[in-house]
């Protein structure tokens, strides 16, 4: 879709910061879309700093008194209140339209156990894992996945973006540990066993070159994720990320756009690790060079993303 199909009058928000662990990835997603629309339009900067202060353009105002002044938002924020379905609720009671999930599919996707049971009616792998509760007996919920899971183990937040904290675990002290150290953050654990494979990233994209569901091709991810491309996965397994990317998006009601995080297995095949819904934009991030593997530039996603926003929230 082209960028002229915007009208240059269109009054577009752009939500940065937030008070979560994201703050920074935020800052820098939403100084990116401004940036991409500073040559069509005069976007408007609704910044939220970490205490929860909401600013426009580096006033500090009401929500309400904000939202007056917007036709639509980009929501840019990245984690905790921007991805779980927070600031979507805000911006729902005040009749905002934005852009990305709704409210109940962005908390959904926040909680990474809910998304395993929510897959598991697709018949769509996810690595073996343990719920654990801060109110269950630490010893004994160790003990058991000491036992039923092969070594190493990877432990994290049950809850949480791509930015919440992970641990690698090869002892049973270390499993210990990372235990302790998480639920006294949260309130549940998330023990998976750890497949070794290659990391990669599906995009699915909305209404795009005329079809319901785009996929953007596969981007491989190295062990700081960073995306590149071409990847060394065979026709195959593109394929079947692709594939998979459009059923998660489907299938969890996802909106507007989504990347998927797979590993990648010769043995095992592809096992499903994260579902974003609110995945960085920036330089260096997933989307854009998905987008530059298909030949689309990062300025039309923006102003395709929001053309959705305005034409289907």
């Amino acid at each position: 879709m082209s960028v002229t199909n915007l009208p240059r009058s269109l009054r577009i928000g752009v939500l940065r910061g937030g008070p979560s662990t994201g703050y920074d990835d935020s800052l820098q997603t939403g100084n990116f879309i401004i940036q991409n629309l500073v040559d069509t339009h005069k976007p408007i900067d609704i910044f939220i700093s970490n205490d929860g202060t909401w600013h426009m353009q580096g006033v500090p105002k009401s929500p309400e008194n904000i939202f007056k002044h917007l036709d639509v938002v980009f929501n840019g924020l990245h984690g905790t209140f921007g991805e779980d379905g927070h600031v979507q609720e805000i911006l729902n009671h005040h009749g905002v339209k934005y852009t990305g999930s709704d409210r109940y599919p962005s908390g959904l996707t926040m909680n990474r156990w809910l998304v395993k049971e929510h897959l598991k009616p697709f018949g769509i792998k996810t690595p073996v894992a343990v719920l654990v509760r801060r109110t269950d007996s630490l010893n004994k919920k160790a003990k058991e996945i000491w036992n039923s899971i092969p070594t190493p183990l990877v432990i994290k937040p049950a809850r949480g973006g791509y930015s919440s904290a992970y641990y690698k675990a090869d002892f049973y002290q270390e499993l210990i540990t990372a235990l302790s150290k998480i639920l006294s953050e949260n309130d549940s654990a998330l023990v998976e066993e750890y497949i070794n494979g290659t990391r990669a990233s599906s995009g699915v994209i909305e209404g795009f070159r005329d079809k319901n569901l785009y996929t953007l091709a596969p981007v491989e991810l190295d062990s700081s994720d960073n995306p590149f491309y071409p990847t060394r996965f065979t026709d195959d397994e593109k394929n079947e990320m692709e594939h998979l990317a459009k059923i998660i998006h489907k299938g969890l009601r996802l909106r507007h756009y989504s990347t998927t995080d797979f590993i990648v297995t010769p043995r095992r095949g592809i096992y499903v690790l994260e579902v974003n819904t609110q995945p960085k934009l920036g330089e260096k991030s997933v989307i854009r060079r998905s987008l530059e593997a298909v030949g689309v530039s990062i300025r039309d996603f923006i102003h395709h993303t929001i053309n959705l926003a305005l034409n289907k929230n």
